[in-house]
């Protein structure tokens, strides 16, 4: 019985875990705006601004595992980059370092779970109070301290090794092996790190080993870079929950330490023998002759090896991320990644080039807005009820993004006015502004064709088949006026010649609505249908009239503005 119950407290540990890095996720998306984004760009717009914000987070948190999480989170949320979230990671590894040489210089070691109820001390306030926005701050900070308890339960959970390394004395038979053992103590380092959850509590213990003479200087540095491919395995238990890129962000840990590990083993003595020199050198004694130098001789071993590491692999970001993509494709299951892929480099070196960034950008954004409405089919159609509210959800996340998204370009143009404007870049960018306004409106159109269809589910309503028909119909008609929509914003605003076939879709939708609304009623007298079903009939009936006006403003604002560049 005790051991079962042992059992379901590490499952729950790790379930609470989990449940803190999804809603910490949410609620980055929620949260984080323009400022946000801001930020993260100046702490991860070059390399090495990367690598170092990787080590000063992971300095000052002491958890390379916490650091590489919200890396995670971070890409899940739309965030951060993959080739961003590679750097950081690199810059955790180096980072993930220090506690080594506060264990063996000091014997101390920080618990970021200790800050856990503190921080939800000053989330659950938040949670209370009736603004939305400062209850999704709180939410964040509640979510960050669900993530700390659940790494703290993790550890506290699983056998507690680290407080009996006599467990572990057995292995001293194994150290004789030369490579063998070796690639032995990689593997064990490996596994103790996956099991207590944290490469420096392993960086310990390996300390503790060291120290009653179980194992030498040799066979503790291969434990060390066990411990650095065991550290990969939290983010990739992380990103599980997570979409496509944060997932390939988690590989991208393990791919970086598998390969430094690689390389090490390969010139595993020589780099050995470079380590008992520096440390030698420095006045800490030869680890291989001195039990007394291997503990800073291990530090030493460790932030070399993970310093050259990054020196050596930062070069090979690109092919990081190419590899990641290859073994983690991006499947046709609705998966989306939630960010700006045209104007993250900043400003361009002229305006031109810098509005048709914005104009890449607006043509992205518009395809997302059209996209949700596919969604909306999905969950009219009900063909699988079981994922109705994934559905939903999946439609309420990208009205959240969509809003994000509207002020992200606006703030952009608005840098790009600030600049020497054409007469015609300032009309641009006037459209351009009118255009994202309208974009966002057929968002906010598609989530109240979800709540209606939500609605109609809950009060149970039912549509008989000529009803179907009739809404399938209609929505025909929008999908056509969203795909010319999308192909004018293409053409862009030197190219367009026309917008007849724009105006014949919205005078369609119109038309539908004025023959449904007329049928309605007329089904309403004679009843055909109950009231409540013709409520929420209706109501989707005029949302998409509502959607195609939305629809046909965009395009006359693009035609208007290719007509004043032809007459410029």
């Amino acid at each position: 019985m005790d051991a079962i119950f042992a059992i379901l407290k590490i499952i729950g540990s790790v379930g609470l875990f989990l449940y803190g890095m999804v809603k910490m996720s949410d609620a980055l998306q929620k949260v984080a705006g323009e400022k946000m984004r801001n930020i993260l760009a100046s702490m991860t717009s070059t390399p090495l601004k990367r690598i170092l914000t990787g080590t000063l987070v992971t300095s000052v948190i002491q958890a390379s595992g916490a650091t590489t999480v919200m890396v995670v989170s971070f890409v899940n949320a739309g965030l951060m980059t993959l080739t961003q979230s590679v750097g950081v990671i690199m810059g955790a590894n180096i980072g993930t370092t220090t506690t080594a040489w506060l264990i063996s210089l000091l014997g101390f070691k920080t618990d970021i779970a200790v800050l856990a109820l503190p921080i939800i001390a000053f989330g659950a306030p938040l949670m209370m109070m009736k603004s939305k926005q400062k209850k999704t701050i709180g939410e964040l900070l509640i979510s960050f301290a669900l993530l700390f308890m659940g790494l703290s339960f993790m550890k506290a959970n699983v056998p507690d090794i680290g407080s009996n390394p006599e467990i572990l004395s057995f292995l001293q038979s194994y150290t004789s092996g030369g490579i063998f053992s070796v690639l032995l103590f990689v593997a064990v380092g490996t596994v103790l790190t996956v099991i207590i959850q944290s490469s420096s509590a392993t960086v310990a213990l390996t300390l503790v080993m060291c120290a009653n003479g179980w194992i030498s200087f040799e066979i503790a540095a291969a434990m060390v870079l066990g411990e650095n491919i065991g550290t990969t395995i939290t983010a990739n238990i992380a990103a599980m929950v997570a979409n496509v890129s944060a997932r390939r962000a988690a590989l991208a840990h393990t791919v970086f330490n598998l390969f430094g590990v690689l390389w090490v083993l390969i010139f595993y003595y020589p780099f050995l023998d470079l380590v008992a020199y520096v440390s030698t050198s420095v006045g800490a004694g030869n680890p291989f002759t001195d039990l007394g130098a291997v503990a800073v001789a291990l530090s030493l071993f460790h932030s070399i090896f993970n310093i050259t590491n990054t020196l050596i692999l930062v070069w090979f970001t690109k092919l990081i991320v190419k590899t990641v993509i290859k073994i983690i494709k991006q499947k046709n299951t609705g998966e989306e990644i939630f960010r700006l892929q045209y104007i993250t480099t900043g400003m361009m070196s002229t305006a031109a080039l810098s509005l048709h960034q914005a104009k890449l950008e607006i043509g992205l954004y518009a395809k997302r807005c059209t996209r949700m409405f596919a969604f909306v089919r999905e969950m009219f159609d009900g063909k699988d009820p079981d994922k109705f509210d994934e559905q939903f959800a999946r439609i309420e996340k990208y009205e959240d993004i969509s809003d994000r998204i509207e002020v992200e370009i606006a703030n952009y143009l608005a840098k790009v006015s600030e600049g020497d404007l054409s007469e015609i870049g300032v009309h641009q960018v006037q459209g351009m502004y009118k255009i994202i306004d309208e974009i966002e409106s057929i968002a906010d159109s598609n989530y109240n064709f979800a709540r209606t269809l939500k609605r109609k589910k809950e009060n149970k309503v039912e549509f008989d088949d000529r009803m179907i028909k009739d809404l399938n119909d209609m929505f025909d008609i929008v999908q056509k006026a969203l795909d010319v929509m999308n192909n004018n914003i293409d053409k862009g605003y030197s190219e367009l010649s026309g917008i007849h076939n724009a105006y014949e879709y919205e005078k369609d939708i119109n038309v539908k609505r004025s023959q449904l609304r007329d049928k309605h009623i007329l089904n309403l007298e004679n009843g055909k249908y109950s009231y409540s079903s013709g409520t929420v009939y209706i109501d989707l009936i005029n949302e998409a009239e509502k959607i195609g006006d939305y629809i046909i403003n965009v395009s006359e604002t693009v035609y208007e503005m290719s007509q004043r560049f032809a007459t410029a």
